[in-house]
């Protein structure tokens, strides 16, 4: 694979991170969806600890969309992408801004990691994971980059 294409691959893999935010910033979720392989599988932040399947996972987006606050952002920190041909890893870190002061996602800081598929010719997340690391000494959530 020759460095242009890497490059091209990276920049198509960043895209989709930010056109992914954008539709979740949205509250829309026909357009978050259109980013999921038919097959995905998440590993999302809150139970269930596994999503299967396209259609599960719009119900999880559906039902939690309504929590969030009218208007928001996403930032994303460090990310990093590895690619090839048709397969691509992606992984950094989140949280949202723009929000309320006081609103707790403000505060929480997540770990994102995207396996993502090429599938005839576009782009498609086919895993997420999504977490927050723990103190060990405490089994606390730790939801800030300096705790």
């Amino acid at each position: 694979m020759t460095k242009s294409t890497i490059k091209t691959n990276q920049a198509q893999i960043r895209q989709l991170i930010a056109d992914q935010q954008e539709a979740i910033c949205a509250k829309d979720v026909a357009r978050i969806m259109s980013h999921y392989a038919t097959e995905v599988i998440i590993f999302d932040i809150k139970p269930p600890f596994q999503t299967h399947g396209k259609e599960a996972l719009r119900q999880v987006w559906s039902e939690c969309l309504p929590y969030f606050p009218d208007s928001f952002d996403i930032e994303a920190r460090d990310l990093n992408i590895t690619v090839n041909e048709d397969l691509a890893v992606a992984h950094w870190l989140s949280h949202f801004t723009a929000m309320e002061v006081d609103h707790p996602a403000m505060q929480t800081w997540m770990r994102i990691t995207a396996v993502c598929q090429r599938h005839q010719g576009k782009w498609q997340i086919l895993h997420e994971h999504i977490s927050v690391p723990f103190d060990p000494h405490t089994s606390q959530a730790v939801f800030t980059l300096n705790p």
